[in-house]
């Protein structure tokens, strides 16, 4: 006879039947949490990747934009309206390309901690206790 929740209604067996199952209950646990752990890590590595991709790809626009500010000093000294103008457009679309990456790394960085955890010991106790009443 099976329970609503597709268990095996062990009331009937006898204490060692009982006994014997232990190893492999706490087998099965041990993998599952394992699997979980595994599954948890692979998670956070790849957003930790895709992160520092992102954080690489700030930092590569915001060195090149060192450049573009020393064109706008040596351009607006040199001539007055049209150089140095575009010269601080330039320097302004490149800090905003690498505020937007940072932006976007810093928020896949974010989401490392965020999910369950891998070993959740409360909802292993929980569920034993539903199996026991």
């Amino acid at each position: 006879m099976t329970t609503p929740r597709g268990f095996r209604d062990k009331s009937d067996e006898s204490l060692l039947t009982l006994v014997g199952e232990i190893p492999e209950l706490v087998r099965n646990l041990v993998v599952a949490e394992v699997d979980a752990a595994k599954a948890w890590a692979a998670k956070a590595a790849k957003d930790a990747g895709i992160g520092t991709g992102w954080v690489v790809g700030a930092l590569f626009i915001l060195f090149w934009s060192v450049p573009a500010l020393g064109t706008f000093v040596i351009a607006g000294l040199s001539s007055w309206w049209p150089v140095w103008l575009s010269a601080l457009v330039v320097f302004g679309a490149m800090l905003l390309i690498a505020i937007v990456l940072a932006l976007l790394g810093f928020l896949r960085f974010k989401r490392i901690g965020k999910g369950n955890p891998a070993i959740s010991i409360s909802e292993d106790v929980r569920a034993v206790k539903e199996v026991g009443e």
